[in-house]
């Protein structure tokens, strides 16, 4: 399985590559500030299939993954262990219709404050692709379907609303779910989340009454602003010039960020109209980064290695404030 993935995913993702060597920022060989001491923390089995593709974090210290190739989605303990939550069922022709990358996977992933997990699931078909949940304690089960023509891929959770919102990554959509579930809306079709033949709109946050979205193709992180009736408002383009930019994070200092550039394995300090700074690199053990998330000073980078086919892995880095 895995060669046949990452044949698939080499094919599509060399035009990811080979935008992001075009990277303007100055270069770094190894952690800059405002991080340091970068370390990997674990290795993952590229052979079972573990790309870890995004990230949500948990109060007890552990991390919760989606490992997009495996199906999987997986909790991380603070004393290092590995263990499979759920691997969910394998369409019935394989994945090979899912969008762009022609595999099922699973992207986005959330924690509510009662430890349900929520994920998104893509396989091209109308029978699985959507929003899942996971009860502590229970089994995975589709709560939302989305579009299969589609590829969900960054997920935010509004816990004052109860809402959940998904990227489309493919149709440059951002739906709308109720966190009890039930029909999506496409609460924005901005022309700013469109794809120019890859992969279009991907991390999302929510920050100051606004979601915050990145364009891998259009290299962009836009904000668009939650209006008083729910509605979106105008879409603002915050940050330019990384072409491959797939998760972010923001640093606490206003609207500054951290952003996964995925190609060119970097992570880039960036924030609104200004230039984007390089803060990590392949030399840190950075294996086409994927998501990143903080907690305190700590922050937490996932590599699925999904171009270079060698050692997917979590990387920790200290955040100096």
């Amino acid at each position: 399985m895995l060669t046949t993935l990452t044949k698939s995913v080499l094919s599509t993702a060399v035009v990811v590559a080979t935008a992001t060597t075009l990277l303007s920022p100055s270069s770094a060989s190894a952690a800059s500030a405002p991080l340091s001491d970068a370390r990997i923390a674990r290795h993952f089995d590229l052979t079972k299939g573990q790309t870890p593709e995004n990230i949500a974090l948990a109060p007890d210290g552990s991390a919760y993954v989606t490992f997009a190739a495996a199906r999987q989605v997986a909790r991380l303990s603070p004393k290092g262990v590995t263990q499979i939550l759920a691997t969910l069922p394998a369409p019935a022709d394989g994945g090979v219709h899912t969008p762009v990358l022609g595999f099922p996977l699973t992207s986005g992933i959330v924690r509510a404050h009662d430890g349900t997990l929520y994920f998104l699931y893509a396989t091209g078909t109308a029978d699985l692709t959507g929003v899942w949940r996971l009860r502590p304690g229970g089994t995975p089960e589709r709560i939302a379907a989305l579009p299969a023509d589609g590829l969900p891929n960054g997920f935010a959770l509004d816990a004052s609303s109860r809402t959940l919102y998904v990227t489309d990554s493919v149709l440059g959509t951002i739906w709308k779910v109720p966190v009890a579930g039930g029909t999506p809306t496409a609460w924005s079709t901005a022309p700013e989340l469109s794809s120019t033949g890859f992969l279009g709109a991907n991390g999302l946050k929510i920050r100051g009454g606004a979601l915050w979205v990145t364009n891998l193709d259009r290299g962009t992180v836009v904000r668009v602003p939650v209006l008083r009736d729910g509605r979106a408002g105008r879409v603002r383009t915050e940050v330019t010039g990384l072409p491959g930019i797939d998760d972010f994070a923001f640093t606490g200092r206003g609207d500054q960020l951290l952003a996964t550039v995925n190609g060119s394995s970097e992570v880039v300090l960036a924030k609104p109209h200004s230039s984007p700074t390089v803060v990590l690199t392949a030399t840190d053990g950075l294996r086409n980064p994927t998501s990143i998330a903080l907690r305190g000073d700590t922050a937490y980078v996932l590599s699925a290695a999904y171009v270079t086919a060698e050692d997917p892995n979590l990387l920790l880095a200290h955040l100096d404030r």
